[in-house]
């Protein structure tokens, strides 16, 4: 292990008048980053100047990429997971040739509508594979990366499928919980093709990490069961040997870790916490300049330097040339198979196989649970669809998240479907996350839906980074019963549905849990919650062709005319059917609305929602065994919510229910009140 990184304070740069040496390359990254970030008088500028040459190494002589192929589906992914780091990231876009990076972009960095923003967001810009930030995230995308590499070179083979994951990970990606359980799920997968570069610098935004921690990172690494190796992170020989040796280790995956110093340059603040968060200041950038031998004006790159970054960049064109011939040689149904899950388009069977699930449905009239119902839907969907990649965090038996035809994921059997995660629900989340970004598979996950909280950093990207992520979350209310409190939702629905661009489907019956899964599915650009139950519920949905789930909620019973309107989602909406029948004997006429997506509902047409929720003088009881909170939104002048004002309690189901007020009794006895 490598203690000491130089014996003199800089490297001088070694450029001559014919080209430049790779000393050079590194410190037009470092000179790209200070000078950005003061210019934008924000960011962080120690990590780009640490890993420099690290990076210099990766992207001039290992990655395998092409800048004018951004999608090219064989090339090796890059994940800046301390991605507080993103000038470094954003300066490599440049200086290799991708089109939609400018020197101009970087000139814009944290601006306003510009594409460099404080932390790298996926979709701004080629070359972003993920949004990273918050610490640790990359870190966990990156497993599910490495898996779907794993998976599609499993199905398509080696020749169409071969490249590796490539992590920038910081002290503070390996601090955080999902840092750990991504290390753990990694090294139990033997994930070969990942390697993480470490930026082993000991400074966080406190001071020293040994302020914080004192764990000996390689030694937790090799417990995990990867390959480990440590190195001067200045010497690009050293860094170049370690990447090669990494590269062949096939049953484990690697660890690399980079001596560095944070704001490598900088006079007085290299090696500092003041390196970390903020400009350096005009005078501790002119030092930098001196020490490091870069004379040249902010934002100048030498012809020399720059023509060796754009050479560099073309290297991977010939590579991707090779693989297009490949692919074209391809079986024509493998290479049609191969573009459609690239494309990430569901085949016409997975429709089919819905259609004809709901008709079943509807003749047998099954009782059953909605994670029950959702495992069947999955038994028909999953034989059809051959991009799903399920998983659980260690309750696959009671998320009913595992089919027959799916085997499990392992180094002895790449091509199983199904991922045992673990206790890990975190890191099932963000690599839920990867499989989805890297392409050709479609995730979901299951867990219990109080353990929401402990996937909510993920989720939250998901949503943000617009993804077709699928999460079963089962045990979704106070029905799960004798668990109790602990155990059971209540403020959950409403924090999911909180977050942006997230679909929550809480499905009634069999039948809209088909639709909800197909919603899932065929909903691109937005990550999905299936919020279940564990008791069991009749079915109350008739068959048709049309997704009525797709409008978010719908008459299910009655009539538009009606004055009352009885408003649930989930287990509630056979409570507000019965409140409708107790609500008749008194002859008042009420239409009962199930509910399952607030999203998809607030999308409809003006008159589709009034025709559904009725007018504005419309008496309206809304019923979800959850907290209440948002459904004002909905109720208008003249509504009631019934539903829990506070925590569960163990027990029985059916017992809880009358406990805490939640029947139809209950909501029949609010709406004549309303009408009074």
């Amino acid at each position: 292990m490598v203690r000491a990184v130089h014996k003199t304070p800089w490297l001088k740069p070694q450029m001559t008048d014919q080209a430049a040496a790779p000393r050079d390359l590194a410190n037009a990254i470092r000179a790209l980053a200070m000078d950005a970030v003061q210019l934008a008088d924000s960011g962080h500028p120690g990590l780009p100047m640490g890993m420099a040459d690290v990076a210099t190494v990766l992207f001039t002589k290992f990655l395998k990429y092409d800048p004018t192929q951004p999608h090219w589906p064989d090339r090796d992914r890059f994940i800046l997971s301390a991605g507080h780091g993103s000038m470094l990231l954003y300066s490599l876009l440049y200086l290799t040739g991708y089109p939609d990076m400018t020197l101009e972009d970087l000139k814009q960095f944290r601006q306003l509508g510009s594409k460099t923003a404080g932390h790298p967001e996926y979709g701004h810009a080629s070359g972003i594979e993920t949004t990273t930030g918050p610490l640790g995230q990359g870190l966990g995308n990156s497993v599910g990366f490495a898996l779907a590499e794993r998976l599609l070179a499993a199905r398509f083979g080696t020749e169409i499928v071969d490249h590796f994951t490539y992590v920038i990970a910081g002290d503070g990606c390996l601090m955080e919980g999902v840092g750990q359980e991504a290390i753990t799920l990694a090294g139990h997968l033997g994930l070969g093709r990942l390697i993480v570069l470490f930026d082993n610098n000991s400074i966080s935004i406190d001071g020293p990490t040994s302020l914080a921690t004192s764990e000996d990172h390689l030694k937790r690494f090799t417990a995990a069961g990867w390959h480990v190796q440590a190195v001067d992170g200045f010497d690009q020989d050293a860094v170049a040997r370690a990447i090669r040796k990494a590269q062949k280790v096939t049953d484990k995956p690697s660890m690399i870790a980079c001596k560095t110093i944070i704001g490598y340059g900088a006079p007085t603040k290299a090696g500092t916490a003041g390196a970390h968060g903020s400009p350096l200041g005009k005078e501790e950038i002119a030092g930098a300049r001196q020490n490091l031998g870069w004379p040249h004006l902010p934002f100048e790159v030498p012809e020399a330097i720059l023509g060796a970054w754009r050479k560099a960049g073309a290297r991977g064109k010939q590579a991707w040339r090779n693989w297009t011939q490949r692919h074209a040689a391809m079986a024509e149904a493998d290479r049609a198979e191969f573009d459609r899950r690239q494309n990430g388009d569901i085949p016409a069977s997975v429709d089919e196989a819905i259609k004809a699930f709901k008709a079943k449905m509807a003749a047998d009239k099954p009782s059953w649970a909605t994670r029950k119902s959702s495992q069947e839907v999955l038994e028909v969907i999953n034989p059809v669809l051959p991009d799903s990649v399920g998983g659980s965090a260690d309750l696959t038996g009671s998320n009913n998240t595992k089919t027959k035809t799916i085997n499990g994921q392992s180094a002895s059997d790449p091509s199983g479907r199904y991922i045992y995660y673990g206790i890990r629900e975190h890191a099932m989340a963000a690599a839920m996350n990867g499989l989805a970004l890297h392409g050709g598979v479609i995730p979901y996950g299951g867990t219990f839906m109080t353990f929401s909280d402990y996937c909510r950093g993920s989720m939250r990207l998901s949503a943000l980074m617009g993804i077709r992520v699928i999460y079963v979350m089962t045990h979704d209310s106070i029905g799960l019963g004798e668990d109790g409190p602990t155990h059971q939702p209540v403020e959950h629905l409403a924090a999911l549905r909180a977050i942006p661009n997230m679909h929550v489907l809480r499905p009634a019956d069999a039948i809209e849990t088909a639709e909800c899964w197909q919603l899932a599915l065929e909903t691109r650009s937005s990550p999905t919650v299936l919020a279940l139950t564990r008791q069991n519920l009749p079915t109350v949905r008739g068959v048709g062709d049309e997704n009525l789930c797709a409008r978010g909620a719908y008459i299910l019973a009655g009539e538009a005319a009606d004055p009352i309107r009885l408003i649930a989602s989930g287990s509630e909406v056979q409570l507000a059917l019965s409140a409708r029948d107790l609500l008749a004997k008194d002859g008042l006429a009420a239409a009962v609305v199930s509910m399952p997506s607030w999203e998809l509902f607030a999308k409809q047409s003006e008159t589709w929602r009034n025709e559904v929720m009725g007018g504005d003088g419309t008496v309206r009881v809304a019923c979800e065994a959850a907290t209440g909170f948002g459904w004002e939104r909905w109720l208008g002048a003249k509504g009631a919510f019934v539903g829990m004002t506070g925590f569960g309690a163990s027990g029985k189901a059916s017992d809880l229910y009358k406990h805490f007020g939640i029947t139809a009794e209950a909501i029949a006895e609010a709406a004549r009140r309303l009408t009074q």
